[in-house]
């Protein structure tokens, strides 16, 4: 397994000239997320079956060539279990590999379980055991280590023989354009806008608060969601999720009495006097205007019921096609299509995954007959 270190533009420049002549190339990437709200991207292997590089972007100052071609439609990129790495991609370059296919998919269309891991997958379909000590290293640090090019570099080496394997399976088994659908529908949900405005109602628990209390939370989980946007800090990082529920429940605008319940001190000095001021803001909301109690799916009458009845029609479509159920429908997705019924009225424009593409013959139909 020989590999080039790429640390130079006009090098990076040459490397992808020559990948956007083939037909497919791998990749993936190292980074790191410990604090960041971001990932830190860290590595880029690039294996175009002939050149394996390792691409490393904190030495080269025009990443240009390197977007181009994942931009290049003519290119199939490769890569496994790609959600943080279409993340990474996003957040870096402001765009996404096109097309793109991951292994882990197409090996849930030949039966596998969706999270099925690289090492695994290999060893099974190539008999290779791969060393995965390296999997949780620091990949800002520099120099890197031997160990750890060789592992990054094995990462794309191995996923070639792996793809060209999956894909006559996949094609042979008929499933072919439904893996690149779903691959599509994948990339599609990593470009999410945030609404700042609403990213309370992501925060666990607080469908607990009374709508007074929330009209508290609102504000303050705005606040924080800004905050570590702008320092580039995790989301706990910044203030945790605990406090700021504890906080709006006890609509706390006394510092001591953030201490006294146990708030990490250096978060309560750097911040307690901008959220003592957004709670006494927050009290003064009129009743009118607080959000309304955030009702949960499972507490809506008929729930349980409608699920289990879901979930056993899953199954069957499960046991007729050979897909893992909960590659077919995951809670999630079947949480989703009882909200799209219940709560969007079957809002055409808001479609929920097993109510398109390759899931809807298979499944969607008959659980949409199904939901009163």
């Amino acid at each position: 397994m020989n590999y080039q270190i790429i640390t130079q533009s006009a090098e990076l420049e040459a490397v992808c000239k020559k990948a956007r002549t083939v037909e497919a190339v791998m990749l993936d990437t190292e980074f790191v997320r410990t604090r960041t709200y971001y990932p830190q991207l860290g590595l880029i292997q690039l294996f175009d079956g002939e050149t394996l590089s390792l691409i490393d972007p904190l030495e080269i100052e025009d990443m240009s060539a390197f977007v181009e071609l994942l931009k290049d439609t003519s290119v199939m990129k490769v890569l496994h279990a790609c959600g943080e790495d279409l993340e990474v991609f996003f957040n870096s370059f402001k765009c996404l590999p096109q097309p793109m296919v991951d292994t882990q998919i197409m090996a849930a269309f030949l039966g596998n379980g969706l999270s099925t891991g690289f090492a695994a997958l290999v060893e099974a379909n190539l008999g290779v055991a791969l060393d995965k000590s390296e999997s949780r290293t620091d990949w800002m640090a520099r120099p890197l280590s031997q160990k750890q090019l060789d592992y990054a570099a094995a990462d794309v080496y191995y996923l070639k023989p792996l793809y060209e394997k999956l894909l006559t399976e996949v094609e042979q088994a008929g499933w072919w354009q439904a893996a690149k659908q779903e691959c599509e529908l994948i990339a599609a949900k990593r470009i999410k806008t945030v609404d700042a405005d609403n990213v309370y109602l992501d925060i666990k628990g607080a469908w607990q608060l009374k709508p007074r209390e929330l009209a508290i939370l609102k504000p303050l989980a705005t606040w924080r969601y800004k905050e570590a946007l702008r320092r580039d800090l995790a989301l706990n990082f910044v203030f945790k999720e605990n406090d700021l529920l504890t906080v709006a429940r006890l609509g706390l605008t006394n510092r001591y009495q953030m201490e006294q319940e146990g708030m990490d001190p250096r978060s309560v000095q750097r911040h307690s006097a901008r959220i003592i001021a957004l709670v006494k803001a927050a009290k003064m909301t009129p009743t009118e205007q607080h959000p309304e109690k955030i009702v949960r799916l499972m507490d809506k009458p008929g729930y349980k019921q409608l699920f289990k009845v879901l979930k056993d029609e899953v199954k069957k479509a499960s046991d007729s096609s050979g897909l893992a159920s909960e590659f077919l429908a995951s809670k999630k997705q079947l949480n989703s299509v009882i909200s799209w019924v219940w709560k969007r009225n079957r809002d055409e424009n808001k479609l929920p995954d097993v109510m398109q593409g390759w899931r809807l013959e298979l499944l969607g139909q008959k659980l949409d007959k199904l939901i009163k």
